[in-house]
């Protein structure tokens, strides 16, 4: 089996330190690469060794596939891990990695290219058993035929890009004289986003949960779940808190989905990780979409299996088993990330800059996943996270507790960060009890805003 000797990490921020860490911890030697404007970040300080792909721009750096092939290359790397972003769920990238001889940290080029499509992802993930959206089966491009989907679903319904992400090219439609115009504002919408103006139809959910299930294959047709986390804390559709278990999941529940993601990832023969994502209404689970890679919050799922999802990436990529059978996963406890934005809290502007002071908070089950150090200048040219909190308990409690605590600690002066805005949240009643939707958190800004 191939032994990874030097690993080169094509990402920055946390995620890229994340990697880094857990390589020096299996023996592994890291190159960071970095565009001009992260030359001073912390994973650069720290890899093995460092090499500049191009100036700030991403679409000259770390979405330039020729530059970072040639790094691996010069620098003698066996393998690339491509963290989350960027080209984490680029096929063809996977491809081109595989094709000079490198070991992809990451699943096989198909499966990537199958379920970064939503319509083909949609279709798999039906055939595979996993429960679905009502709706269209494909491409809608006739406006006849989207009236009778939608009629079919059940208004509302909601018409998305299909090559979408991020909110875009998504209409919420209530009634059928709405979806011929609907229908074209998503299509040339998700035209100039994504360049694809293909569009499909489902029933629109009017407030449910947000639930993922990490999950783990080996690509030799054997796949765990690793439980599920509640993502339904959201603003403008991007992630803001995350927590494990759901407050809302039962046990019977969890080994009931977990089970047929686990199956329908061991018929489809994946490797490495994954996140099958749901909506979850009335006690019903709906697929929304797979995400081929590691995710931003991967560290609840760690506190609470015990599990170094890293590490186990690593592993799979280098042709070993998975290190777990389903029945030796044990859930404890509960854990809570805070994503830690350089923003304004309160208008969610940018706020990148100078860190003048800078001190992490510490003591039992607190966890800091930030590139972050007094005299470093975070750049605007990238996404705005700049740290992630995350923190255990033996109970949901005993981890909210632990979180006000590690908040009151955190000091990041020199910027605007959300920091308060994670304050804020674990004052308010409905939040301390779990009781929460994806459409919560935007409810209750407007009501701060009022």
């Amino acid at each position: 089996m191939p032994q990874i000797k030097k690993l080169l990490i094509a990402n920055r921020g946390e995620i890229a330190l994340r990697i880094h860490r857990a390589c020096h911890e299996m023996g592994i030697k890291t190159v960071a690469v970095h565009s001009t404007a992260d030359a001073d970040a912390m994973h650069v300080r720290l890899a093995d060794q460092a090499i500049c792909i191009g100036p700030p721009s991403a679409a000259e750096s770390y979405l330039n596939i020729p530059n970072i092939i040639s790094a691996a290359e010069i620098s003698g790397a066996d393998a690339i891990h491509p963290g989350y972003g960027f080209l984490s769920e680029n096929a063809k990238f996977a491809e081109i990695v595989e094709l000079h001889n490198l070991i992809f940290v990451g699943p096989k080029p198909e499966h990537i290219r199958t379920m970064g499509d939503k319509i083909e992802a949609k279709r798999t993930a039906g055939a595979l058993g996993l429960p679905l959206v009502p709706g269209s089966d494909g491409a809608v491009s006739d406006v006849d035929e989207g009236k009778v989907i939608a009629e079919r679903a059940g208004y509302p319904v909601i018409i998305k890009a299909a090559s979408g992400g991020g909110g875009r090219g998504m209409k919420v439609c209530t009634s059928p004289d709405q979806l011929e115009t609907l229908m074209a504002q998503a299509g040339s919408e998700a035209k100039a986003a994504f360049g694809d103006a293909t569009v499909y139809i489902e029933k629109y959910l009017g407030n449910p949960r947000h639930i993922e299930f990490q999950i783990f294959g080996d690509g030799k047709g054997n796949a765990i779940h690793l439980g599920e986390r509640d993502c339904s804390l959201q603003r403008r559709h991007q992630k803001v808190l995350e927590e494990a278990p759901s407050p809302v999941i039962t046990p019977e529940e969890r080994a009931r989905m977990g089970g047929i993601c686990a199956r329908a990832m061991a018929d489809m023969g994946y490797r490495g990780a994954g996140t099958i994502e749901f909506l979850w209404e009335n006690g019903e689970f709906y697929f929304i979409e797979m995400n081929t890679r590691l995710q931003v919050e991967h560290p609840v799922t760690e506190a609470i299996t015990g599990l170094d999802l890293v590490r186990e990436q690593i592993r799979i990529a280098e042709g070993e088993p998975l290190t777990l059978r389903q029945e030796d996963v044990v859930f404890r406890g509960h854990a809570i990330e805070c994503r830690i934005n350089a923003e304004d809290p309160r208008t969610f502007a940018p706020s990148p800059g100078l860190v003048k002071q800078y001190h992490a908070p510490g003591g039992m089950h607190v966890r800091v996943d930030s590139g972050l150090y007094a005299g470093y200048k975070v750049p605007p040219y990238y996404d705005s996270m700049i740290a992630k909190l995350i923190v255990y308990g033996t109970t949901r409690q005993g981890a909210l507790r632990r979180l006000r605590r590690a908040l009151e600690e955190f000091v990041i002066e020199g910027m605007k960060t959300t920091i308060p805005l994670h304050q804020a949240l674990l004052d308010d009643p409905e939040f301390q009890t779990g009781d929460y939707t994806i459409k919560w958190l935007e409810d209750w800004l407007a009501r701060q805003d009022a």
